[in-house]
């Protein structure tokens, strides 16, 4: 296993977090996107923030789809949730650090300064997680491109032309890479995510069956493409599954991939469902299971933008 990198600048961590619609990232962490405020401690987790006089369970269940992320609080305190696992996962209890988050391809624009404003509403926090105190200084905070960042490292070894598929929980994004570099008119974000294969197989199931399958365990075929139920029902995901993934190459043509001229490069939580069931050479497909490539990326990009300015600052 690759050992990971922690990026620093003047003494401050950059702390990378994806801020998914089904999970949320960090470069050592993942937990589900759900967060349930109470007045009182919960009585059967620990896995609970303590912030602001309020206590809220991390990661039971899933959060609805919002396009704006900084429409409620919800992004903020699972930011706070996911801040303090990534710093126990570093040995660390306090900390200054710079955040590096992402929004989906062509939302950066337009969401950039409201996202940035809205991490950063607080330059100070102090709070509990899972029992523990956290104290956070938030120097600073970059805003980056989802799916771009997660391969920037890894831009040089994109010969020729590739398109790149981020299939996330709510949105998939699309970028076409010529040499490793991409342009505006050629990357886009759909609401095509993982979750519409999760509503086909629920809504099919229970149009042949008349049941109710339990999340768990479309949620466990998704991620690990087996389950422990029955025949019938594993053919059931598979027909949902394969009528998904039909969309998710119409959808790729649509933006202009064509297997005789490209290869394609699928990342992203909906990346196992597309390798199991999708037609497709795979001579010419590439799959990423790493559903913390975005956040690992995030602090990459993140350091090489500040080193390039801090760079510039000297030269100037």
């Amino acid at each position: 296993m690759t050992k990971l990198r922690d990026y620093n600048m003047n003494g401050t961590i950059i702390l990378g977090v994806d801020a998914g619609y089904g999970n949320y990232k960090t470069a050592r962490c993942c937990f589900p996107t759900s967060v349930i405020r109470n007045s009182q401690p919960p009585v059967f987790t620990r896995d609970y923030l303590e912030y602001n006089g309020g206590y809220y369970t991390i990661g039971e269940g899933h959060k609805n789809f919002v396009a704006e992320k900084s429409a409620d609080d919800d992004n903020y305190i699972l930011t706070l949730a996911a801040i303090a696992k990534e710093l126990k996962a570093r040995g660390l209890s306090a900390a200054k650090i710079h955040l590096a988050v992402g929004l989906p391809l062509k939302w950066v624009q337009v969401q950039r300064d409201s996202f940035r404003e809205y991490m950063m509403q607080n330059r100070h926090v102090d709070y509990k997680y899972a029992g523990k105190r956290y104290t956070v200084d938030i120097v600073d905070c970059t805003v980056m491109p989802q799916c771009y960042a997660a391969v920037a490292e890894s831009l040089p070894d994109f010969k020729g032309m590739h398109m790149i598929a981020d299939i996330g929980n709510g949105t998939m994004n699309v970028m076409i890479l010529n040499n490793g570099k991409a342009s505006e008119s050629k990357s886009w974000t759909v609401k095509l995510g993982a979750n519409e294969c999760f509503m086909a197989i629920r809504n099919l199931i229970l149009d042949r069956k008349a049941e109710e399958l339990p999340a768990e365990i479309i949620e466990n075929y998704l991620r690990y493409g087996d389950t422990e139920v029955g025949g019938e029902y594993q053919q059931l995901m598979e027909e949902a599954a394969k009528s998904y993934v039909d969309k998710i190459f119409a959808e790729l043509k649509a933006h202009g991939y064509n297997p005789n001229l490209m290869k394609l490069y699928i990342m992203g939580g909906g990346a196992k469902v597309v390798e199991l069931v999708g037609d497709y050479d795979s001579g010419n497909v590439t799959f990423n299971h790493n559903i913390r490539a975005n956040a690992k990326g995030y602090e990459y990009f993140c350091y090489m933008k500040l080193r390039r300015q801090k760079s510039m600052a000297s030269a100037g």
